[in-house]
């Protein structure tokens, strides 16, 4: 940070960022892409590791790379098109975004250990602190925020 003091410049330790950390990434669709969508947010996390000092454990880095998973995979089964990996974080936070072609809203089903699939969006609501889904004029776009704390 930096102070002003009667017009003299006092640094004051480690200036951080002012803006958060934004990436984002277009996929078609085609086979490996959700792969390649993990491994773009893994190197996401380590850039914000570099440039915000951000401290992201093993469980907080899991929790993101497992909610990338979840609304890539869900982009990628239910458009009818290509779609867009946005991930936008702070030292405290990231932000997944996903926008596709489909109009639908996905659906939370209640919890049932005996359904075989279909747990996504479950998963997403235990991980993340917000979830928010809108409809977009070309489709919806899908948001989720994963604090970054470790317990």
């Amino acid at each position: 940070m930096t102070e002003y003091l009667d017009g003299a410049v006092i640094p004051t330790g480690f200036d951080v960022p002012v803006e958060p950390l934004r990436r984002a990434a277009h996929f078609t669709g085609e086979p490996g892409c959700i792969a390649e969508a993990r491994s773009f947010a893994s190197l996401f996390l380590d850039q914000l590791r570099t440039e915000w000092c951000a401290t992201i454990g093993p469980r907080a880095d899991g929790a993101v790379l497992l909610v990338v998973s979840e609304l890539v995979t869900n982009a990628d089964r239910h458009s009818n098109g290509p779609y867009i990996l946005e991930l936008e974080g702070t030292d405290d936070s990231v932000a997944v975004t996903v926008y596709d072609s489909s109009g639908a809203v996905p659906r939370r089903f209640p919890r049932d250990p005996e359904r075989v699939g279909r747990h996504g969006l479950e998963i997403v609501h235990a991980l993340a602190e917000t979830l928010v889904v809108e409809r977009v004029p070309v489709g919806k776009r899908v948001r989720a925020l994963v604090r970054l704390e470790d317990d």
